[in-house]
């Protein structure tokens, strides 16, 4: 065997892991809650992206929406999430894991007298920080502004599902 073909062969292990103590991220203010970032876009290569979320109570996370190119799967540290997919909605638990999939209508809010705590997890992470950035100036910002809302829902693959009313079925 060659040397030029051994270096092909031959795996370069390295201690590369990053290790999150609770608390430990970065951590961004948003009305109603707080975003930690935990494993992010750059960490991962763009392919999986890990935050803790905290939701006041009677805080909604995101309204009815899909995403195209991107899974999203919930994991409830603490307290009750609420979580609509699809024509379904359940009362996630701490323990519950939901994932999913692209192309499902999905939306979560914090419906109870609690906080809740959840981990989220986006595969792949499609630089997703950068749409939490943008929701926190949107959301502290002094006024709310619909447009910028929903240009950064778009520029991150979040598309709301604007309900229907009756008359317009």
């Amino acid at each position: 065997m060659t040397k030029s073909l051994e270096k092909y062969l031959k795996d370069n292990l390295a201690d590369r892991a990053t290790v999150f103590a609770p608390g430990q991220g970065e951590v961004l203010d948003i009305k109603g809650g707080r975003i930690t970032l935990k494993i992010t876009s750059n960490m991962s290569q763009d392919q999986l992206g890990v935050y803790e979320i905290v939701l006041e109570p009677d805080v909604v996370g995101a309204q009815l929406h899909f995403h195209r190119y991107t899974d999203e799967t919930f994991i409830v540290m603490e307290g009750t999430l609420a979580v609509t997919h699809g024509e379904n909605k359940d009362n996630a638990n701490a323990g519950s894991v939901i994932h999913v999939p692209r192309f499902t209508p999905h939306a979560f809010a914090n419906e109870s007298d609690k906080p809740v705590t959840l981990m989220l997890i986006f595969n792949p992470a499609q630089s997703r920080e950068g749409f939490f950035y943008g929701l926190q100036q949107i959301f502290n910002a002094p006024n709310f502004d619909p447009a910028a809302f929903t240009a950064l829902n778009h520029k991150y693959d979040s598309f709301p599902i604007i309900a229907r009313t009756s008359a317009a079925k």
